[in-house]
């Protein structure tokens, strides 16, 4: 191989390195907490025969400014979601328990149990909106964000946006 092939080649590797880089910066891969909410979303809704949602930077970028704003401005509230172009899901936990996003998500489908598919409604008492919005097969979209209230208590809040909303009252989410 004499010198200006040699050139050309190593012209091409650099090329083809600065274009990987380049598509790697353009779509960030999912952090191990955005992959653990999709996996825990993902597999309530294939229990469901519901089609997988992908994971939203935009939806994560808002959910991370309204939970910022709940914790350093109104001490860790849930936060006035009305009127959100977004479907949502809210969790506040504390005490020993470190949440991960696995057991928020498990807490949400938990009131699947209050639900009743036969008359699309929650039992007497009881609330199972959370579950309905996780499951809700025109969502396709979801981005999370948690953030730590009290370390000490280990208090968290959470809040996954959802594209397009979901939950609208006579619509079965399945």
């Amino acid at each position: 191989m004499g010198p200006a092939r040699g050139l050309l080649v190593l012209l091409v590797a650099l090329t083809m390195c600065m274009i990987n880089s380049v598509q790697s910066a353009a779509t960030p891969s999912p952090s191990a907490a955005a992959r653990e909410f999709v996996e825990a979303h993902n597999q309530a809704r294939a229990a469901v025969g519901v089609d997988p949602l992908k994971w939203s930077e935009t939806l994560a970028n808002a959910t991370s400014r309204v939970v910022r704003y709940q914790r350093n401005k109104m001490g860790c509230q849930f936060a006035d979601l009305k009127g959100s172009k977004y479907g949502a899901n809210q969790f506040w936990g504390g005490g020993a328990t470190t949440w991960t996003p696995r057991m928020v998500v498990d807490e949400w489908v938990g009131s699947k149990k209050y639900y009743n598919y036969a008359n699309n409604s929650c039992l007497p008492n009881q609330k199972c909106g959370t579950y309905t919005q996780v499951v809700w097969r025109k969502s396709t979209e979801l981005g999370c964000a948690q953030a730590t209230c009290l370390k000490e208590t280990a208090t968290v809040l959470v809040i996954c946006f959802y594209n397009p909303p979901g939950n609208y009252i006579g619509e079965r989410p399945y």
